[in-house]
């Protein structure tokens, strides 16, 4: 059910303006922890998708919340690892809809579990001025920012302009020249710090709690491969945990359904 927050937020009073209102599904206790964004783009490498994958993971282990926009790509991949119970996902829509719609079974399961936020009451649909406004909301929630991806141009980069002028610490992924130009350049420029040793960098916010034993495949498909790279790596469990409802193949990318 949409209810409406009536109480303030700090950190959102970093935003360039406090929002009007907010809107929330979920479990608010979350905006109570210790909390990190992650963004990047909707069509990240493969070494992104991996890199992601496990920080986000470990933040969690460490007891920390991981926010990000709902969005394809290294968004999806954020929220997923991180667990369903402990994400939060700032939406560019009236919370009525599950926007983007390929993500609507993630959406609902953070939805159950953990918090989605908006600042657009019912109805709002995807208007493309509503997303500077959702990644600012993004960014202010966290208490860093991490850059998983993004070239020199992209919606990506604006998020940086808004945790830079909040006065909020930037970390991003190295790549090799010619990929992610625009994290490269931050690094070049000083104005972020690269993360080289996950466990080193998740150590400056919290212990990491080993969780119980994961199901590698599912692990896996966290990552949204290819249903051909699946089947090349686990040809049986595509097929099983594909039958027991566990995963759905969507434009031929394997997504987790549990």
């Amino acid at each position: 059910m949409i209810q409406k927050i009536n109480f303030k937020i700090p950190e959102l009073y970093l935003m360039k303006k406090y929002p009007n209102d907010l809107y929330y599904i979920g479990n608010t206790n979350l905006l109570q922890k210790t909390k990190i964004s992650i963004v990047g783009s909707r069509t990240p490498n493969q070494y992104s998708r991996h890199m992601i994958s496990q920080i986000s993971s470990k933040l969690s282990q460490s007891n920390i919340c991981i926010v990000s926009g709902g969005a394809m790509g290294i968004d999806a991949i954020a929220h997923q690892n991180a667990g369903y119970d402990n994400t939060i996902m700032v939406a560019g829509t009236g919370l009525d809809k599950r926007y983007p719609a390929v993500n609507k079974n993630m959406i609902q399961k953070i939805e159950e579990q953990g918090l989605v936020l908006s600042q657009f009451e019912a109805g709002v649909p995807s208007n493309r001025w509503n997303f500077p406004l959702r990644n600012e909301l993004v960014v202010a929630l966290g208490d860093i920012l991490i850059v998983a991806y993004a070239d020199i141009n992209s919606g990506t980069m604006r998020s940086v302009e808004y945790a830079l002028k909040m006065g909020k610490e930037v970390y991003v992924l190295p790549h090799r020249i010619g990929d992610s130009d625009g994290t490269n350049k931050l690094l070049e420029n000083g104005k972020a710090k690269g993360i080289y040793d996950i466990d080193k960098f998740v150590s400056l916010f919290g212990y990491i709690t080993p969780n119980a034993t994961k199901d590698e495949f599912l692990e896996y498909c966290k990552n949204n491969p290819t249903y051909d790279e699946a089947i090349l790596k686990y040809a049986s469990k595509v097929f099983e945990y594909e039958l027991n409802g566990k995963i759905n193949i969507y434009n031929g990318v394997i997504q987790v359904c549990i």
